[in-house]
């Protein structure tokens, strides 16, 4: 029996701007996202012709809801292929976090399925059946740093992210990303930070300058609603960040740091208050870490 085991890396977000609100219901936005360390485990093996999945997190336990088990689903309806699956999938991503978990593990289904059916389907063909499912699915296919526009699924090739400490807290709530946009509806908030000078820093391999420029018009709203998660990206500045802001349409908040050393004082100024991860950001969005027969 034919056994995959995949990585599955969470996202943060660099910059994100709310254009309007389109026809469709998405919203139009432009985003810089870059991949974590931090990640979920899946493991695929065959079975004879239906989809099987069990998660270790009690929210998803056996859950036929989450993105994985949707997108393993209409990748065998898509091709019209005759095998199954079964999917373990060990969840450390928070749920509702705005890490794009569930994108992760739907991308690193996608991956797994694709090889283990021999399917091969092109990294463009991925995508697209990602975007059926949600916008963030294409990033979490490629992984490492991509700016985004569209409702978040037309990617555009940027300078890398320059490799750094990255501290993340995690409120003990979750927040869903219609909720977060509809009170954006209400209030219309745009960032005011130049992207140009965004661009530049990163062409130039500018941490500090890069950590200066981070933006997301989401935080005015969440910060109205959810007091901790600003009181969260204070601390982190107090602490010695470089940059902190709140990933997609939150509650978690990022921090970069200077180096691990300060990574782990960040991480302890917060531990208190929330859930706290510390990682590094990396290059790549799915991993195979073990192929076996």
């Amino acid at each position: 029996m034919r056994i995959l085991r995949l990585r599955a890396h969470a996202k943060i977000n660099l910059y994100l701007d709310v254009l309007n609100l389109r026809d469709d219901g998405y919203h139009e936005i432009q985003t810089l996202m870059q991949s974590i360390a931090l990640s979920d485990d899946l493991q695929i093996t065959h079975h004879p012709s239906t989809i099987k999945i069990h998660c270790n997190h009690p929210e998803l336990a056996n859950s036929q809801d989450n993105l994985a088990f949707k997108a393993a689903v209409l990748l065998k309806d898509q091709t019209g292929i005759d095998k199954g699956a079964r999917i373990e999938l060990d969840k450390r991503i928070p749920l509702g976090a705005g890490l794009a978990g569930g994108s992760a593990d739907a991308a690193a289904v996608l991956t797994g399925l694709n090889k283990l059916w021999d399917l091969n389907l092109s990294s463009v063909q991925l995508q697209l059946l990602g975007a059926q499912l949600g916008s963030d699915i294409p990033f979490c296919l490629q992984g490492g740093t991509f700016w985004a526009e569209g409702r978040g699924e037309k990617l555009k090739e940027v300078n890398q992210f320059p490799e750094a400490s990255v501290v993340i807290a995690a409120p003990r709530f979750s927040l869903t990303t219609a909720k977060i946009y509809g009170k954006w509806d209400e209030v219309g908030a745009r960032t005011k930070t130049d992207q140009s000078r965004l661009m530049k820093s990163m062409q130039a391999g500018d941490l500090r300058e890069t950590c200066f420029c981070l933006a997301n018009a989401l935080e005015e709203v969440v910060f109205r609603s959810y007091p901790l998660v600003s009181e969260l990206k204070s601390k982190s500045l107090e602490a010695g960040a470089l940059g902190s802001l709140m990933s997609g349409s939150g509650p978690c908040v990022f921090s970069i740091a200077e180096s691990p050393k300060q990574a782990k004082k960040i991480a302890a100024a917060l531990s208190g208050f929330c859930s706290v991860f510390i990682t590094n950001t990396v290059k790549k969005g799915i991993e195979i870490i073990g192929n076996q027969k």
